[in-house]
């Protein structure tokens, strides 16, 4: 049997310092040690990504001393901590650092210029990130007895399209990645991939989107078909609720992959929706493992479901700061044709509607929207439509959602989710379940949806271990 191989993605609080990263370097290590090959996917440092958005967004703005010294506190963050990491002052690693940060000056430097940031240059800003923190995780690699090679998304073989910002991998980036890292992994080398990065075939540098290094991740692990991905991150696994709002949130063992897309994109910041596509392609298991409990198993989020018996929910999650658009005009609305106008004009937005529903006596379409979208959704929807549609926006909502496969053919879910709501006296204003019945979900006010939430996990028992929930 040949060696078995896993992908490790470590996210920025694991990355965040020289001790998380030397950590993080020891969980490698140990299953490396064990005969199992490794390919490391590294998040940037905890914070660097919205502070390079934070620089691009001041040299555009004409701040160049501000952007200046945000740059100098980077450079001193990171070589601190290649320093800690046991590198010398004049080695291949430091001087790498100071380079990266003097392209990433006179990248900024452009900007202030021009007062101009394109979506191309903002990638190619953001991405200095990962290409920072990946020669610190080889660093420290090397510090425990192992021979590391750090790339770039680029240079690991990761070719996207040129959707800056949100781009998405080319069906040729997998040969690419196997004979690329297959090569160093051959050789008896760790890759460190800086995640969240790829270039096009032009060679610009393109970002995956919000949360991309899991989606790096899942890409490598599919292109090496790799026996798991581990995404280590600082909490135990994937949790039945945010355990900030309720207490005995607990771990969920086993996730379908479809339960898992649910329930990021209701919110829960697990993995990003994208990064599941590749594994649904090749039923590569992914596994969320907690950095501060390497033994823990963490949650399993594997492609069949998993259902325990009278459990027919997993988890309660929410999207806080959301809108309700609502579009009203009585008649108009039973046009088909004006319905899809009014969807068209989103799509072309590029706005991703949380739900949507529409009254049976066609004079009402509501859409819920993220409140940071709603004024382009209004606009766009206001271009659109006739004079006799009235639109208006509802602030301070929030969409909250139970996922679990076990609700398929399950009675009395959507009854006992109501019921909890009801008494915890929370105002429903829309209610929508897919087909795929998966989740169902509701908006509610916003401030009512801590409350809520608890209600609801334990109206499901959510909280206790699944035998006892019958």
């Amino acid at each position: 049997m040949a060696h078995p191989l896993l992908v490790m993605k470590f996210g920025g609080t694991n990355m965040q310092d020289a001790q998380a990263i030397r950590h993080s370097a020891t969980l490698a290590a140990r299953s490396i040690r064990e005969g199992v090959k490794v390919v490391v996917v590294v998040s940037a440092m905890a914070g660097v990504t919205n502070q390079l958005l934070r620089l691009a967004d001041a040299a555009q703005g004409g701040d160049i001393a501000a952007a200046n010294d945000e740059i100098a506190l980077m450079r001193t963050r990171h070589f601190t901590a290649a320093q800690d990491l046991g590198a010398a002052p004049d080695s291949d690693t430091v001087r790498e650092i100071r380079e990266l940060h003097e392209t990433l000056r006179q990248s900024i430097y452009g900007v202030y210029l021009l007062r101009e940031l394109t979506p191309r240059s903002r990638d190619l800003i953001v991405a200095f990130g990962e290409r920072l923190s990946a020669p610190l995780m080889a660093l420290a690699l090397e510090g425990q007895g192992l021979r590391a090679h750090h790339l770039t998304g680029g240079q690991a073989g990761i070719m996207t399209d040129a959707h800056f910002g949100n781009a998405r991998p080319l069906p040729g980036s997998y040969e690419r990645i196997s004979d690329r890292l297959g090569g160093l992994l051959g050789a008896g080398v760790t890759p460190v991939v800086a995640g969240f990065m790829g270039e096009t075939e032009e060679g610009a540098i393109t970002t995956l989107g919000r949360g991309g290094t899991d989606f790096s991740a899942t890409i490598i692990g599919k292109a090496l078909d790799a026996d798991e991905v581990w995404a280590w991150k600082d909490v135990d696994g994937v949790m039945s609720a945010d355990p900030r709002v309720v207490g005995d949130a607990r771990n969920i063992e086993v996730l379908s992959y479809g339960e898992v897309m649910e329930l990021a994109y209701f919110g829960a910041k697990v993995l990003h929706p994208l990064a599941v596509t590749p594994l649904q392609e090749s039923g590569i298991p992914l596994r969320v493992k907690s950095a501060a409990d390497p033994d823990f198993p963490g949650t399993l989020v594997q492609e069949a479901p998993h259902n325990e018996a009278g459990q027919p929910v997993k988890a309660v999650t929410a999207i806080r700061r959301v809108s309700v658009i609502n579009v009203t005009g009585a008649g108009v609305l039973g046009v088909p044709e004006v319905v899809a106008s009014l969807f068209d004009a989103i799509a072309r937005e590029n706005i991703t509607l949380l739900m949507v529903s529409q009254s049976s006596s066609m004079s009402n379409v509501s859409l819920a929207v993220q409140s940071a979208d709603a004024a382009r959704t209004l606009a766009a929807l206001r271009r659109t439509v006739t004079g006799e549609l009235r639109i208006e926006e509802q602030p301070g909502v929030a969409v909250l959602a139970i996922v679990g496969a076990g609700m398929r053919g399950q009675k009395g879910v959507a009854a006992r989710l109501f019921g909890a709501l009801a008494g915890d006296d929370v105002n429903i204003l829309m209610i929508s379940q897919g087909s795929s019945e998966l989740n169902i979900s509701v908006a509610i006010e916003d401030a009512q949806v801590e409350g809520a939430t608890r209600a609801v996990h334990a109206a499901f028992r959510l909280g206790e271990p699944a035998a006892a929930a019958n």
